[in-house]
């Protein structure tokens, strides 16, 4: 997380700050559970798009 505000420029707006940081934290919680062994199958997670999908009446790209 040092790493990332270290990066910004001298100037920088807040939510650009945010924005970073939440996706680094997301990054890293991923990576802790791939480590674990805690995913789900490509397969698995395109069909439950499908079901998402359809419940709420899209059509979504996959």
């Amino acid at each position: 997380m040092i790493e990332t505000v270290n990066e910004l420029p001298a100037e920088f707006d807040l939510d650009e700050l945010m924005e970073r940081l939440i996706f680094v934290e997301k990054v890293e919680k991923g990576l802790r559970q791939l480590d674990e062994g805690n995913i789900v199958a490509r397969e698995v997670v395109k069909e439950k798009v499908k079901q998402w999908g359809k419940q709420f009446g899209q059509k979504l790209l996959l």
